[in-house]
This record gives structure tokens, C-alpha cells and sequence, in this order.
């Protein structure tokens, strides 16, 4: 994963830092996604995974540097983009159904009286049967299972028609057979040519499923291929790093799972 810009990047982020107030999140991060891969993203708690997504998004002002999407700022493309939150910050207890949670993602696209057309629906029930929801659309997303909440967020993504897909995630919490669902679902995508980068805890699933990987620390400490960026030598570089404080890290790489 080259951090010089060429055809095949879609995500460039070039020197990019993020304060909180007096606190440096990211410092002077550059790295590239290429178009088409699915990438884990990597690192100690507070390394700044969840702010480098957020900030591919457009929703950090930067402190220094650049993020493009292709030759376009964020702002621009955001209809490419689509963004899957911790299971944390999701209300659950919302009174939605699934069909409309995922019509929620053609709401951007709504001509100005704000109506669904034929061509809305369309993408609503395709995204439904991709991510096979098609026969909990009038459920409660609160009666759902974990993994087949997370599915419904990736569906209301295919119905905004998103490409790139921003995961912040996705695994925790997840049952084995949940985990192994969504996997298979983003490797799917991954060969259908969608770029997929996923905030990742699990270092063997990640080694095992995904292709490329980006380590953070608050700065960048490696991307590549998993076989070299996801590295016993990596990863304990990143916990030992100056910009991320753990009392135990060298006892957590040898658990290959950071903390939860």
C-alpha cells in the first residue's frame, strides 16, 4: 500500500493530523487505500482509528494535511461514502423497522418534496436482498440479532449507493457464526470491486480475511500487506509507541485480540 498517490488509490490521506482540543488524535498520518481491497484498520485503544474514518468522512476539521477521495475532496463524493458506527452508539430501542431503516440511506438522494420514486424502492429492495433482509423488513430492529443489525446497516449503505465503506467495528460483539457471516459478506464485496476499510480488534481474523492493513498509534506505524503491517515486531511496536498509553501491551499482542 503505497502512500504515492496513482489510478489505483481512492482513499489518499496526506500528512493528516487531528487535535482534540489540546490532544493530537492523529499526527501527520499518510496513507493510501487502494480501490477494490479491504483493508483492517489496526491499533491499541486510542490510536485513532475511529478518527482517521471520521475524518475520510469529512466530520474532523484537520489540523494539518489532506484527504482525497479519488481527485475529489470528501465533501464532494459523499454519496460513496458510507459509514457503519460502533453498535455502542446505535439506539437500539428506536422504535424503526428495517425496511425503513434502510430506506433512511435514499433520504440524500430525495428530490425536493422529499417522496420515494419507483427507482428509490428499487434500490431499497435490491439492498434488502443482497444482505438477505428481505424477510425482516417489518421487524423492529431492536428484535434483531447482533449480526443481522449489522447487516441492516450495510443494506441501508447499498441503498444510499455507496462503493467505499467506512466500518467502525463491525465484529464486536458479534457470535462466531455473525462474525463469519459478515465476513463473508465483505469479502464479497471486496471481489465485486467495492473498497471496504474496517476498525479491526481481532488480529487473526484480520491476518486471516483481510488483505491489506494499517496500524496506528496516534501516528502511522505500518500499511501493506497483513503479512508485513500485522507483524508480531509491528504490533508491538505500535502498543510500545509514545502515543499510546497501555499497561500491558506485549501480554495483549501475545493474545493476538486488542482490547474490546
Amino acid at each position: 500500500m503505497s502512500t504515492t498517490a496513482n489510478a489505483h488509490n481512492i482513499i489518499r490521506c496526506s500528512d493528516v493530523s487531528v487535535r482534540y482540543g489540546a490532544v493530537l488524535a492523529l499526527d501527520k498520518v499518510s496513507v493510501d487505500i487502494r480501490c477494490g481491497s479491504l483493508t483492517a484498520l489496526v491499533g491499541p485503544n486510542g490510536a485513532g482509528k475511529s478518527t482517521l474514518l471520521r475524518a475520510i468522512l469529512g466530520w474532523h476539521r484537520l489540523s494539518t494535511g489532506e484527504i482525497r477521495i479519488g481527485d475529489a475532496h470528501p465533501q464532494h463524493v459523499l454519496p460513496r461514502l458510507a459509514y457503519l458506527p460502533q453498535r455502542h452508539m446505535v439506539d437500539w430501542d428506536f422504535p424503526i423497522t428495517v425496511r425503513e431503516l434502510v430506506e433512511q440511506g435514499r433520504y440524500p438522494a430525495l428530490g425536493l418534496l422529499g417522496r420515494f420514486r419507483e427507482a428509490d424502492h428499487v434500490k431499497v429492495r435490491q439492498a434488502m436482498e443482497e444482505l438477505d433482509l428481505v424477510g425482516l423488513g417489518d421487524r423492529q430492529i431492536r428484535m434483531l440479532s447482533g449480526g443481522q443489525q449489522q447487516r441492516v446497516f450495510l443494506a441501508r449503505a447499498l441503498a444510499q449507493g455507496a462503493d467505499i465503506f467506512l466500518l467502525d467495528e463491525p465484529f464486536t460483539g458479534l457470535d462466531r457464526f455473525s462474525t463469519a457471516e459478515l465476513t463473508h459478506i465483505l469479502l464479497n464485496w471486496r471481489a465485486q470491486g467495492r473498497t471496504v476499510v474496517a476498525a479491526v480488534h481481532d488480529i487473526e481474523l484480520a491476518r486471516s480475511h483481510f488483505a491489506e492493513g494499517v496500524v496506528l498509534a496516534g501516528r502511522l506505524i505500518a500499511a501493506g500487506p497483513v503479512a508485513q503491517s500485522l507483524s508480531e515486531e509491528v504490533l508491538e511496536q505500535a502498543f510500545q509507541d509514545r502515543h499510546c498509553r497501555h499497561e500491558d501491551p506485549l501480554g495483549l499482542v501475545r493474545t493476538a485480540r486488542f482490547p474490546q
